[in-house]
């Protein structure tokens, strides 16, 4: 097996250095942040993100982003606000770019409205990439829960060794080509997660959520369809999964953001008690600004977005999503 570098120590960048280190791989974690490198080299533990889980002796913590930079497959685990930062940093200290990059960053950049993926190649420059994504909350897949992924990439040969690369008796990686897709798939239903928060906030009950998830995965195949995805794709893991885990996790972030905001909280105030990103809160903005430029109808993200952005009331935003004009169910 080669050797891996993993960009960012958050909870799921952390997760995966441990899973592939306990494969018997040689891991090299770097974190952005100098002091979090040194805390998780003298406790051999990320106490900050993923707190109970021990370093297996594979795993080494790298201060230097040049060295990290050496090894043949790069996991990016940045979240997308930072991402483009991050990569300007990687370029300069990258000696050849004959690498595979792994994206499990799961956004869409607000100014751009672009994809982690597009943002690699726009950066890095035409390298290999493959993008990870599915429904793993990372305290699960830590604990070994059985868990299912799929990774995707326009170069199959590059999918299917990442695929054999995760794969792990309660880890299952299923391979797809539909980059566009499974990456959108693993943004978008952050905002959905957000209105069941709120859902759970304001304590409603589970027809709500169930009748959000439904007619929010039809939103998301909507966009997903104009930008070139496969309709399809989001009926699978990185679609449909992925949504049914954030917004029912208790471990899901953009769902506990939507929890503290049903129960009449500020945005501000919610995101500063948090310490780790909630992509959804970003993603937000770039679906919405996405959905007016190519006039794609999507009511619940335009409601999440007043709530958040405009200080719409959460109940307000329920009810005018419950009397919109009458109509027939499509799912796409």
């Amino acid at each position: 097996m080669s050797n891996i570098s993993i960009i960012g120590a958050g909870s799921w960048g952390t997760t995966l250095a441990i899973l592939l280190a306990e494969k018997g791989i040689n891991v090299q974690l770097h974190s952005v942040f100098r002091e979090h490198n040194k805390k998780m080299q003298r406790e051999r533990e990320n106490e900050l993100y993923l707190k109970g889980f021990k370093f297996p002796s594979s795993l080494q913590i790298n201060p230097s982003l040049k060295d990290t930079l050496k090894n043949e497959i790069i996991i990016i685990a940045i979240p997308v606000k930072f991402l483009r930062k991050v990569l300007k940093k990687i370029k300069k200290n990258l000696i050849e770019k004959d690498k595979i990059f792994v994206s499990v960053s799961k956004g869409i950049e607000a100014k751009s409205l672009k994809r982690p993926s597009q943002i690699i190649e726009e950066e890095i420059g035409k390298v290999k990439i493959a993008v990870l994504s599915g429904p793993n909350i990372a305290y699960e897949v830590a604990r070994k829960i059985p868990s299912a992924s799929v990774v995707a990439s326009y170069y199959r040969k590059v999918a299917l060794k990442i695929q054999q690369l995760f794969t792990t008796s309660f880890f299952r990686v299923y391979t797809h080509s539909d980059v566009i897709g499974v990456e959108l798939g693993g943004a978008l239903k952050n905002i959905i997660a957000i209105a069941c928060g709120i859902s759970d906030g304001l304590g409603l009950g589970t027809n709500t959520k169930a009748a959000l998830v439904t007619r929010g995965l039809v939103e998301i195949s909507r966009l997903g369809k104009s930008l070139k995805a496969k309709p399809e794709t989001f009926w699978g893991i990185s679609g449909l999964g992925d949504l049914v885990t954030t917004c029912f996790s208790p471990y899901s972030r953009n769902r506990f953001v939507g929890e503290e905001i049903g129960k009449g909280k500020k945005l501000k105030e919610v995101i500063k008690r948090m310490n780790m990103v909630a992509e959804g809160v970003e993603t937000v903005r770039s679906a919405y600004r996405l959905s007016k430029k190519l006039n794609i109808d999507m009511p619940i993200t335009h409601q999440v977005y007043l709530v958040l952005y405009k200080n719409k009331s959460p109940q307000k935003a329920v009810y005018d999503l419950m009397n919109r004009p009458l109509k027939k169910e499509k799912l796409f």
